[in-house]
This record gives structure tokens, C-alpha cells and sequence, in this order.
């Protein structure tokens, strides 16, 4: 399903060069000067022993190719080309300075985050829709909507602008999950990068992925309801009818199973339904609605 991603991704790639790239004291002229006749082209004055400037290159592209082409960036080490900088008066980095028709129009020193990044260039083009979010929106919606399909390859073009998108690798991988193919999304988050690890949409897709193997081991719904009639302080049925009822989409009802076994017996098994419950909130997410609704479930019960 997702193999056509690479070839997508690299297509995002070249798109991303051509908003990018670095020049030296001879290209100066042709890669701002010139071009910034065209749009706005902000050059970013960094060098390699500079941690702000590391911390702030990532950000600053990614504003840029959010910016569809409305500006382009251009780096320059100050190490290896001092000319220009020594010229324009830097003497800190990082340094971005804003060209437009051939001079300087704007700028700004230092790290700064990414939304006064996003301000900055807005003030030279206007307001900049991020193509990223709006797809990755699009196809949210798709997989609520229960077209898995299209959430995918939707998905793989949020990825294809942004290869860094934590909300597209989770989106991915909560179809694998969705699909069954429980495996391949352990493999799959397996692979999200660092930077994306600790995304909670990331977060709630291991969540998710974790509840899902769990739900895989368990007895038929009906021989579960069957033990709880026969002894309804069978916690261990009502725990895995909970399991069963959140892998089927009927969440409320998962929840207030746990709910239960922890109104009659807060301590069973070293209170592993209230935990159970935490990690169904983390899987649904925390501005969920049924996240918001179990959870004040939870507080009646146990502040009451």
C-alpha cells in the first residue's frame, strides 16, 4: 500500500531543492540578487560550529517549503564566504536577512521559534497557507470517514512535501493497525525517526498498535459476556470484553467496562483496569471526545 511513498518522497525532495540551497560569495549575485526579483529570498548567514543555527535550520525549511515557492532560502557559511556577511555588518549568527528586488528588506539574529519564523516571512508575502496540515487534515478526515485508501495516499503526500511529518507516520500507521497488518505497523513505527518519536500522535499510534495485539489474543465476545453472566465478578472476562469492545470501535462501552471493575475492586491486579484505561486514552488521544467523557467517568470515581 505504501509503495509508491519513496518515489513520492523524492519527488518532494526535488521540489524542496528548488525553494533551497546553499551558495557561495560567486553565486551570491545570481541566487539572491537576481532571484530575489522574482520573490523574496531569505538568506540564512550560519557555520558549523553554530548550535542555534543547527537548531534553527530545519525549522526555517520547513516554513519555507510550507510557503509553496512564495520565497525561497539560500545558506551561506560564513566560515568558508565572510564577504557578504563582513559587508551587510553581521556579526552574529544566526543571521537571516530578507532580500527583495535586489536589496535588503527585512531581517532578524538569532534562533527564533517557529511561529515568529512564519511571521516574519508572512510579512514579506502575506499569509502562508501550510500545504502539509491542509492534507494532513483531508486525510484525517478520510480515515474517520472509513476510506483507508485514500487516507493512505493522502497520507504519503503529506510526506511527499514534508518527509518529517509526525502526523502523516502516525496516520499510516494507524491504517496498518486498522487494516490488521499489525506487524508491518510495529515495523513501520519501528522506523519513525527520533525527532518524531515522542509526537503524541505518534505516541497514540503505539498505544493503539499495543491495544491492538492485546485484542488479538483474546476469546469471542459472546463467551466472554457468557463468563460475566455466570459470575459478574469474573474481572478478568469484563478487562478483556473491554479489550474486545475498544478493538470494535465501541469505546464508551470498553470504558465503562474498566470503570466497573474498578468501582468493585480498585486494587485488582495492581489496579491494571485504571492503567488499562490511561493507555486507552493515550490511543484515542487526549482532546478526544471519549477521551474527555471517560475520564470524567474516572475522576466521579474515584474523587466522589
Amino acid at each position: 500500500m505504501f509503495g509508491q511513498t519513496n518515489d513520492a518522497g523524492a519527488a518532494g525532495a526535488n521540489a524542496a531543492g528548488d525553494l533551497v540551497k546553499d551558495t557561495t560569495t560567486a553565486g551570491f549575485r545570481e541566487d539572491v540578487l537576481v532571484e530575489s526579483t522574482r520573490q523574496p529570498v531569505l538568506v540564512d548567514f550560519w557555520a558549523p560550529w553554530c548550535g542555534p543555527c543547527k537548531q534553527m535550520t530545519p525549522i526555517i525549511e520547513r516554513v519555507v517549503n510550507a510557503a509553496g515557492g512564495k520565497v525561497k532560502l539560500v545558506k551561506m557559511n560564513i566560515d568558508e564566504h565572510p564577504q557578504v556577511a563582513g559587508q551587510l555588518g553581521i556579526k552574529s549568527i544566526p543571521a537571516v536577512v530578507a532580500f527583495q528586488n535586489g536589496r535588503p528588506a527585512d531581517g532578524f539574529v538569532g534562533a527564533l521559534p517557529e511561529s515568529q519564523i512564519k511571521g516574519f516571512i508572512e510579512r514579506l508575502v502575506g499569509p502562508v497557507e501550510d500545504e502539509a496540515e491542509a492534507l494532513a487534515a483531508e486525510a484525517e478526515a478520510a480515515f474517520t470517514e472509513g476510506d483507508l485508501d485514500a487516507a493512505a495516499a493522502i497520507f504519503s503526500e503529506v510526506l511527499s512535501v514534508r518527509p518529517d511529518h509526525a502526523g502523516a507516520m502516525a496516520g499510516l500507521a494507524k491504517i496498518l493497525i486498522a487494516q490488521g497488518s499489525l506487524d508491518e505497523a510495529g515495523a513501520f513505527l519501528s522506523a519513525v525517526p527520533e525527532s518524531a518519536a515522542k509526537d503524541a500522535g505518534v505516541t497514540a499510534a503505539r498505544a493503539a498498535l499495543d491495544l491492538a495485539v492485546q485484542a488479538a489474543d483474546l476469546g469471542d465476545m459472546p463467551g466472554l459476556e457468557r463468563r460475566i453472566a455466570a459470575n459478574p465478578d469474573d474481572h478478568q472476562a469484563r478487562f478483556e470484553l473491554a479489550l474486545a469492545l475498544n478493538s470494535r470501535g465501541r469505546r464508551q462501552e470498553a470504558a465503562d467496562a474498566l470503570l466497573l471493575i474498578i468501582k468493585r475492586d480498585r486494587t485488582w491486579e495492581d489496579d491494571r483496569a485504571r492503567q488499562q484505561l490511561l493507555q486507552f486514552f493515550e490511543a484515542w488521544g487526549p482532546m478526544d471526545p471519549d477521551t474527555a467523557q471517560a475520564r470524567r467517568k474516572l475522576s466521579t470515581l474515584l474523587f466522589s
